[in-house]
Order: structure tokens, then sequence, then C-alpha cells
């Protein structure tokens, strides 16, 4: 049997009438869809032109691939390394899973709601969160520093109380 086009399946799914419920398990099922290549081309694209990360050497050469990524011998020290050597990420496994986790993780859900949308255990999501979390942390916004000077104290005044209307407010300093 041939596959239907993508446009009489869009078609179909316009004329539909989706619940809220129906929506969100489509999006996680078309989120689900990303394949580990395009996580593995997003990894070696941030590590391109890296030195060696055990003595910094900037001479390297290609040296085979383990796990889908490239690795690299350094020409100083001769040991290898892939683009998550020396990473948080380094030997965690299910790359595929790794941006559908991600995306979970900036939409603050919890450790099991991001298990259950990425396919995971809640243990492997518990782990992961304390891997990707302190990197996301380090790109965020810088932490402020200025000086604070108090000014007069504001009480809150219900106009309707007679023992707070009474009351005559506080000199100031």
């Amino acid at each position: 049997m041939r596959g239907l086009p993508f446009d009489d399946v869009f078609a179909a799914l316009s004329a539909l009438p989706l619940s809220a419920s129906d929506v969100t398990r489509l999006r996680e099922w078309i989120a689900s869809r990303t394949h580990s290549a395009e996580c593995i081309a997003l990894i070696e694209q941030a590590a391109r032109g890296r030195p060696c990360p055990h003595c910094g050497c900037a001479r390297v050469h290609r040296c085979g691939q383990a796990s889908g990524l490239q690795r690299f011998r350094c020409a100083a020290c001769g040991r290898t390394y892939n683009a998550l050597t020396g990473t948080p990420l380094a030997r965690l496994r299910k790359k595929e899973c790794w941006l559908p986790f991600l995306q979970s993780v900036l939409e603050s859900r919890t450790v099991r709601d991001a298990a259950r949308v990425t396919g995971v255990h809640r243990t492997t999501s518990f782990r992961w969160r304390h891997r990707f979390v302190p990197g996301a942390m380090r790109d965020g916004p810088a932490m402020l520093a200025a000086i604070v000077e108090p000014d007069e104290p504001a009480a809150l005044v219900d106009p309707n109380d007679a023992t707070t209307a009474a009351k005559k407010p506080a000199a100031s300093i």
C-alpha cells in the first residue's frame, strides 16, 4: 500500500476537531521524531577547531569514529578524544533524546514529566537534569550588583479599618 502524501495527512488533521490533549500528544510525537544525527551534527559543529582537552595542543588529527562522533588524536600527548570529552555530556548515551529533554528542561517540566516526554526512565531524567542544568545556568544572565537605598517604609492601610485609620504615619528619619 502506498503511503499518503503529507498534504493529504495535513488536510485530514485540519478537518478533524482536535482536543487540547490530542494537540499535545501530536506535538509530543512530532518532537520525538528528532534523529540522533541532528544532535551529533550540532555537537560537532560547536566543537569544531577545539584543541586537545588534555594538554591544550592545537595539533590534532582525525582518528576514526566512536558512537557516531568523530574521534581526534593529539599530536603532542597522543591521547584521543571526541567533541564531548571534558564536558558534562561526556559518556551519556541516547543522544537522540537530548534535544527533546533539553526542551523539557527549558519548559521547566518536572523530572517525571520530562522522562515521560523523552521516553527515558525517571532516574535517567534526574541524572541528566543535574548534567544539563549547570551548563544552561552558566549561559544565563549575569548576577546584578548595585547599591540599594531603602526609601520610607510603606504600610498597607485598609481605609475601612478604624484602628489603622486612626494611627498617625511614622515620622521619617
